[in-house]
C-alpha cells in the first residue's frame, strides 16, 4: 500500500544527475524499503542538493521544527540517509544521491540481505552509472610515479588534497566489506577509507569512521600504495573530501573495468609505459600490482595496454629495475574536468538530459 512512496523516491535519485535507475524486478524498490520508512521517504523528496538549515526546510516545507529536527538528526548519523554537517551550534542537511552517498553510508548498517540487493541491482545501476560522462571519479597517482620535471596539477597530487584538509577520518571500506559478506572478499586493508573536511573538528565524535591526523592520513595512504590499492577521488578540480584506495576485485569503478570492461568508469590522467629494453620480465607490476589486467607479457618482457591503463602509477614503485614510468595524457584530457561538485552535477546532468533544478 505504501510502495507509491518509495516508487518516488526512485524517481527523485533516478532525476538527480548521478542517475538511480529503474529494473523490470523492482529489486531498487525493495533497496529503498531496507533503508527508509514510509515517513523517512516522504521528508527525503522534500530536501535539496544544497545544504540547508532544519529552519529552511521547515519554512520551507511547512514542516514542525522541533519533530523535523530530529528526524533529520537521525536520518543522517543513525540511518546514512542524508548528508550532513554539523558546525557548532549549526546543523546543515542535504539530499544525498545513491553514489556516491546513500550506499556508502550505508557500511555501518549493510548485511546479507542488503549486499545481495545491492548486487542484483548492480547488474542495471552499473550500466547508466559508469557509462554516462563525466565519471564521478578519478585516479591520483602515487605521487612518487609522477614524472619527473612534469608541472603537475593540484589535483593529480595527493599531497595537495590532504594540504587543503583540516580535518581527517578513516573508515571501513564499503565495496570489500560487501564483498566479504557476499562470499567473495580479498585480503586487502578495509579501513582505509579516507575522508577530508576544511573544517577542524567535524570528526570528532563522527557516526562514521574515527578521526585521524593529518600525519595518520599520509600514514594511511603510504599502506595503501604498499598494499597496491589505487588512489581515487571525485572527479574534479577542487573541493575533494574523500580518498578512496580501491582494489579490483572489490571496487564498484574498478570491477566496471574489469567485469564490464566499461573504459570510461574511471577518469585518468596517465598511463604507463614500460621500456622492454630494460624490463627483466619478473611480472611483479602484472602480478601483485595493477588492478585492472592492464599489463601482459610479450617476447619476454612485459608491456602496457596503453588504452586499459588508469595510470595509476603502482607498477612504478616495485619495479626493480625501475623500467616503468608515467606519461600524461593529452592536455585537454587532463584540464577538461568540472570545477567542483556542483559544476559536476551541472554537466552529469545535462549529458543524462534530466531536469533536477527543483532539487538544486
Amino acid at each position: 500500500m505504501t510502495d507509491h512512496i518509495y516508487h518516488r523516491v526512485a524517481r527523485v535519485l533516478d532525476t538527480l544527475p548521478n542517475g538511480f535507475p529503474p529494473t523490470e524486478s523492482g529489486v531498487e524498490i525493495r533497496l529503498l524499503k531496507k533503508i527508509f520508512t514510509p515517513e523517512e521517504a516522504e521528508l527525503f523528496c522534500e530536501l535539496r542538493l544544497s545544504l540547508e538549515t532544519p529552519e529552511q526546510i521547515a519554512l520551507r516545507t511547512g514542516r514542525d521544527l522541533p519533530s523535523l529536527e530530529k528526524m533529520l538528526d537521525a536520518m543522517w548519523r543513525e540511518k546514512g540517509q542524508i548528508f550532513g554537517v554539523s558546525l557548532g551550534s549549526v546543523k546543515l542537511f542535504k539530499l544525498a544521491p545513491w553514489a556516491v552517498g546513500i550506499y556508502e553510508f550505508q557500511v555501518t548498517r549493510m548485511d546479507e540481505e542488503f549486499v545481495k540487493l545491492c548486487d542484483e541491482y548492480n547488474e542495471v545501476f552499473a550500466g547508466q552509472f559508469f557509462r554516462a560522462d563525466p565519471p564521478i571519479m578519478q585516479v591520483i597517482p602515487v605521487e612518487t610515479a609522477l614524472p619527473s620535471g612534469h608541472q603537475a596539477l593540484p589535483y593529480e597530487q595527493v599531497s595537495a588534497i590532504i594540504e587543503k584538509g583540516v580535518s581527517f577520518a578513516t573508515g571501513e571500506c564499503v565495496c570489500r566489506k560487501e564483498r566479504r559478506l557476499l562470499g567473495k572478499g580479498c585480503g586487502k586493508p578495509a579501513d582505509l577509507c579516507l575522508a577530508i573536511a576544511p573544517v577542524a573538528g567535524i570528526f570528532d565524535n563522527h557516526h562514521w569512521g574515527r578521526s585521524i591526523s593529518k600525519e595518520e592520513a599520509y600514514r594511511l595512504l603510504d599502506a595503501a600504495e604498499e598494499a597496491a590499492l589505487v588512489h581515487q577521488t571525485m572527479n574534479v578540480r577542487e573541493g575533494h573530501y574523500f580518498i578512496c584506495n580501491c582494489c579490483g576485485c572489490c571496487c564498484g569503478i574498478l570491477r566496471a573495468i574489469n567485469e564490464y570492461n566499461i573504459m570510461s568508469a574511471t577518469s585518468s590522467n596517465f598511463y604507463a609505459v614500460i621500456d622492454p629494453g630494460v624490463c627483466t620480465g619478473c611480472g611483479i607490476c602484472a602480478d601483485e600490482r595493477c588492478q585492472i589486467r592492464a599489463i601482459e607479457e610479450h617476447e619476454g618482457a612485459f608491456r602496457i595496454i596503453e588504452d586499459r591503463c588508469i595510470g595509476c602509477g603502482l607498477c612504478i614503485t616495485t619495479c626493480p629495475v625501475k623500467a616503468v614510468s608515467l606519461i600524461p595524457r593529452a592536455e585537454e584530457v587532463r584540464q577538461g574536468k568540472p570545477v567542483d561538485e556542483k559544476d559536476w552535477f551541472r554537466e552529469r546532468g545535462h549529458r543524462r538530459g534530466v531536469d533536477w533544478s527543483r532539487y538544486e
